[in-house]
């Protein structure tokens, strides 16, 4: 999602257990609130955002019986021991967009790309532009959950639009996590974001003493003087894009939108607005950029990337008009506004086919791939994927050049708020269950019944943060 400072000029069908893939008509559109799902989808509850925080739901981070959802308005933990009676369990209110957030231990961190007074809960938003303006990550103990506890704030260059935990390897992670903060969109005019800007943050938080947390290194991922387009010249700061109007506007590369590491492989993905890249982590202080794909016909702005539970895939998704745009319709395609799968050999990232969903939604229903997650398959590679307005899909890309939809699930219009201003920010796969953090309609919990994933339900984790990626082996276990 595109937050006010950084906004760009970003240059129900029937299905059985295989979806058809023909575009659906007018008349196939469900009426507003109206919920359509394929037969092996079950619809569990829906938890009403609660009434604390004002502003839309974002991302989504789990830990052991407990669901944790952003909100630009602050965040919310929900009990999901019993899924079926998932239930609110305490909300904060600490206003600053977009809260993505993710949990490690007692300590929850949120990402605050908003321009504010101070990084207090008590803040007001204000211009970027005045110097004493704050932005960056605040990190939260929860130990008690119906009581979490500010303890601190890091600010970080161009704020945090999103963030990735990453442990320490090795005897370091008993003693040290990291956070790689993703930002982007600078300004001359904004004293704390200034260009270029082609760098992440790197924060270091000692684990016994999280209030001493502070960024250790800036390292600068694009080379201000590097030649990407190979015409001999330099780019100036990355590569400028193609500066036609919407939809066919391509974005310039000037920090990154979001970063999935899988840290027992050492590897990193980011989707970095003009680009994706793969990035070598083992120096957790130090990363660096290995290799950098471009798709100057179909991608506009490269937001966030998956890995296989093999490591040996990369799906980057294109948030085309971000987020806040009808580009699930026959006049964008099915190439555009979708994911992208790479298969990963000898290092080296290779392109091998598209995905999006094929059931066209009303003009006033936003609706572009979104962050999701693996369903843990042995053997098979299946995600499942918010689209906004156009719901929650589950994606079977074992053969990453024939990507299927096996499952989905979505409601007609949202009629509650602004037209192109709803539906699915994240959908994620936690023990069994879909879990998808819907702008306005709260929380929902669903259920996939199906032979191809069934054998899921028998993993079992103990935390999920979507940006950090760890094997079904190394954190699931069989009953």
């Amino acid at each position: 999602m595109i937050t006010p400072r950084r906004a760009l000029v970003l240059i129900g069908a029937a299905v059985g257990l295989a979806l058809t893939t023909l575009p659906a008509q007018a008349a196939d559109i469900p009426a507003p609130g109206q919920i359509v799902m394929s037969p092996n989808m079950e619809h569990v509850t829906n938890v009403p955002k609660p009434a604390a925080l004002t502003d839309i739901h974002t991302d989504m981070a789990f830990q052991g019986d407990y669901a944790y959802v952003g909100n630009y308005s602050g965040f919310s933990i929900y009990d999901i021991k019993r899924p079926k009676r998932t239930s609110l369990v305490s909300s904060v209110v600490c206003p600053g967009g977009q809260m993505d957030i993710s949990v490690y231990g007692d300590l929850l961190i949120g990402s605050v790309d908003s321009s504010r007074s101070n990084d207090s809960c008590q803040s007001q938003g204000q211009s970027a532009s005045i110097k004493e303006s704050w932005e960056g990550i605040r990190i939260f103990d929860i130990k008690d959950k119906t009581n979490p506890v500010y303890i601190k704030s890091v600010e970080t260059n161009c704020g945090s639009h999103t963030h990735t935990l990453v442990p320490g390897k090795g005897r370091d992670a008993r003693k040290n996590l990291y956070i790689y903060i993703s930002s982007y969109g600078p300004r001359l005019e904004f004293p704390d974001c200034q260009t270029p800007h082609d760098l992440i943050s790197v924060i270091k938080v000692p684990l016994a003493n999280p209030t001493a947390a502070t960024v250790v290194n800036t390292p600068v991922l694009f080379a201000p003087d590097r030649d990407t387009n190979g015409d001999g010249v330099p780019d100036d700061g990355g590569n400028p894009g193609v500066p036609l109007p919407y939809p066919d506007g391509k974005s310039a590369t000037a920090g990154c939108h979001d970063i999935t590491a899988y840290p027992e492989k050492d590897i990193a993905a980011g989707a970095c607005m003009g680009e994706g890249v793969l990035m070598d982590i083992s120096d957790r202080e130090h990363p660096r950029v290995t290799q950098t794909v471009r798709d100057d016909v179909n991608f506009a702005f490269w937001h966030s990337a998956t890995f296989n539970n093999a490591g040996t895939k990369v799906i980057f998704t294109d948030e085309l008009g971000g987020g806040t745009r009808a580009t699930c319709n026959e006049a964008i395609g099915p190439n555009r506004g979708a994911n992208a799968y790479y298969d990963l050999a000898g290092g080296q990232l290779q392109f091998r086919g598209y995905f999006k969903i094929a059931r066209h939604q009303a003009d006033t229903e936003n609706c572009v791939a979104h962050n999701g997650s693996l369903i843990p398959v042995k053997g098979r590679d299946i995600m499942v994927q918010a689209w906004y307005q156009g719901g929650i899909s589950v994606v079977d890309f074992t053969d990453s050049t024939r990507p299927e939809e096996i499952a989905y699930f979505e409601r007609g219009p949202d009629n509650t708020a602004p037209a192109l201003s709803g539906g699915f920010w994240s959908a994620y796969y936690y023990n069994g269950y879909i879990y998808g953090s819907d702008f306005n309609l709260g929380l929902d919990v669903l259920r996939i019944n199906d032979p191809r994933t069934n054998q899921a339900k028998r993993v079992k984790f103990d935390m999920l943060n979507a940006q950090t990626q760890t094997s079904y082996r190394e954190r699931g276990h069989d009953h």
